[in-house]
């Protein structure tokens, strides 16, 4: 599928960051990212990465309601599972699903769109990339580590800096 090579490459970068970060770096709280940890950051884009494997199988994706499970932001060692099997479960052909969610404290009732799975992924994959250029400025915080210089941009942005270049 052409849509999992991208992510699977942004995975990697965030699994040698990872490898690189102490359990005290990535567990610690960073004021100027609203008082959260990268793992938290982690921990965010690989649940939505679950929430639509299991709304794949049951047809309704709803980000809000996506389980919390804070063992991925206090453990590095679970998160790199994590993203490794998550990665593994991105190879399925496209679906038709309904994307589910509210955007207002007092609605209720919420919305409900038609969507698809590869949809969903390509949004996935976007929203993987804001997070790691919020990751960028947490280990920038709180190491030496010096990441790619790609990581946490956009290839739009990539592309756009090099035609600048020429």
């Amino acid at each position: 599928m052409y849509l999992k090579e991208p992510i699977a490459g942004l995975f990697i970068q965030m699994e040698s960051m990872l490898d690189c970060l102490s359990d005290q770096q990535y567990t610690q709280k960073i004021g100027i990212m609203s008082n959260s940890s990268i793992g938290a950051h982690v921990r965010h884009v690989i649940e939505f990465y679950l929430e639509l494997n299991q709304g794949y199988s049951n047809g309704n994706v709803n980000y809000d309601l996506r389980k919390r499970d804070h063992t991925i932001e206090s453990s590095r060692d679970f998160a790199l599972l994590k993203l490794e099997e998550t990665l593994m479960a991105l190879d399925k052909p496209d679906r038709q699903l309904q994307l589910s969610g509210s955007y207002s404290l007092a609605d209720e009732a919420g919305f409900s769109v038609p969507s698809s799975y590869y949809r969903e992924l390509i949004y996935n994959r976007e929203h993987t990339v804001h997070h790691m250029a919020l990751m960028r400025i947490g280990v920038e915080r709180v190491s030496s580590i010096q990441l790619p210089a790609h990581f946490g941009l956009a290839v739009s942005t990539l592309k756009h800096k090099q035609s600048c270049v020429q």
